[in-house]
């Protein structure tokens, strides 16, 4: 997804200095040896590839120049292309994952480059929110969760004081939210509510807390069931009573409700950082809402995003340097000013307690809230539907057909777990979470 541009990173970036290398003349035919001037060692050039946009690039980029003025580093930001062999470090989002899970001679394990660079790794202080998606089955690390969010409720107070509702009582379930969005409508808002990355959250997400997973132990999808069958239906019960609006598989749907058209919308809770600054919208969020007539009441959401792999093949300098990266990352003070450019979920105890000191100054409880929701279960082992792209465009292919009153629910999801598990039997590596 996109990322947008933060001007304290921008300040940041234009901070940085960089300081030449100077090498020592030789000595002229026939001139006496003189002591060899000293030289400073070459640098190990390394690379962080990265798909996160341009937008995104200039704030990875402030942080890599930061990494290397404090220790004298040399790593370089180029962009991860499909198709292309992996960099030493390859920053992953979540939609671009496919080609990874696919290719894992061409990765290799973090922990493995870590203990080889001799740089103490740490799992037990990464947030269990967090790691179980990149741990393998002896939950060792084998990526880092670096930019990781969970779908949250964010919703404009001053719409729901337009529609005489409390601001400070958004719906906590979607029987109740459907009340409010007629309300909404009332008042004249045009798209009551709008969904961003419609597979994340109203298959994944919504999966997950009715207790449902949409993917099995073993890979297979399974999001076909009757909590799922109704969520479908009842969303497109509000397709065509105007309540919801569609505005595409990404999330196109943010802008729309960045420029006030929109009163509600759920996506990821890192679109705190862009929608604070949104012009007549005073924001307001929310956990996902969940059905209260599911069984065993609301679970947990589930967290995913952009996760940072180590590619094959480099040297042991080069992987040094890379541990070194990961190390820099895993600090507290960095792991805030990430938090700061991207909205994404802190990784340590320690990140989490000084971004809580930080950031909650401004009143933004999103990180809580975030955290709330996913209640200390919100990563899985298993894949996520969202995460491998051809089964992706076939779920949202079958969605769109309910939502345009083309389909029935049923149908529509029965077919989409049918194609999807076609396309998984036929490349099975797609059914794991990581390749390792």
């Amino acid at each position: 997804m996109p990322y947008r541009i933060r001007p304290s990173v921008i300040a940041l970036s234009l901070l940085v200095a960089c300081s030449p290398v100077l090498a020592a003349k030789p000595a002229a035919k026939g001139a006496a040896k003189a002591a060899p001037a000293p030289v400073a060692p070459a640098s190990t050039d390394f690379e962080l590839a990265h798909n996160l946009g341009p937008a995104g690039e200039v704030e990875l980029q402030a942080v890599v120049d930061r990494f290397n003025k404090e220790t004298g580093g040399n790593l370089k930001l180029t962009r991860l292309e499909k198709g292309e062999k992996p960099a030493g470090l390859n920053l992953v989002r979540r939609y671009d994952m496919s080609d990874l899970l696919t290719n894992a001679k061409a990765f290799v394990p973090l922990y493995q480059m870590m203990a080889k660079a001799n740089q103490p790794l740490q799992t037990g202080d990464l947030s269990a929110d967090l790691k179980a998606g990149v741990v393998d089955a002896k939950g060792r690390l084998v990526a880092l969760p670096l930019i990781y969010s969970t779908p949250v409720l964010f919703y404009n107070k001053n719409a729901l004081r337009k529609a005489k509702l409390d601001p400070e009582q958004p719906p906590k379930t979607w029987f109740e939210m459907q009340g409010m969005l007629d309300k909404l409508q009332d008042a004249g808002y045009t798209c009551p509510y709008t969904s961003s990355w419609p597979v994340w959250v109203h298959i994944d997400n919504v999966s997950a807390i009715s207790g449902l997973p949409a993917v099995s132990d073993k890979g297979a999808l399974t999001f076909n069931g009757l909590p799922q069958v109704k969520h479908i239906a009842m969303m497109s019960t509000w397709t065509k009573a105007n309540y919801f609006k569609l505005f595409g598989r990404r999330n196109e749907a943010s802008t729309r409700f960045q420029e006030g058209e929109c009163a509600m919308i759920t996506t990821d809770s890192r679109e705190h950082i862009d929608f604070r600054e949104a012009k007549g919208v005073e924001l307001g969020v929310a956990p996902l809402p969940y059905h209260d007539d599911v069984y065993g009441g609301r679970q947990n959401t589930l967290a995913d995003g952009a996760s940072l792999w180590v590619g094959a093949g480099k040297s042991a300098a080069e992987y040094k340097q890379a541990a070194k990266f990961v190390a820099f990352l895993l600090s507290p003070e960095m792991q805030v000013e990430l938090v700061r450019a991207y909205g994404g979920l802190p990784l340590t105890g320690a990140a989490r307690a000084a971004a809580r000191s930080k950031i909650l100054q401004d009143g933004d409880k999103t990180l809580e809230i975030a955290y709330a929701s996913m209640n200390g279960r919100g990563a899985s082992r298993v894949p996520h539907v969202a995460d491998t792209d051809a089964v992706r465009i076939i779920v949202n292919e079958e969605l769109e057909a309910v939502w345009s009153d083309q389909k029935p629910a049923k149908a529509a999801l029965d077919t989409a777990v049918s194609r999807g598990n076609a396309v998984l039997n036929a490349k099975p590596a797609l059914k794991k979470a990581q390749p390792f």
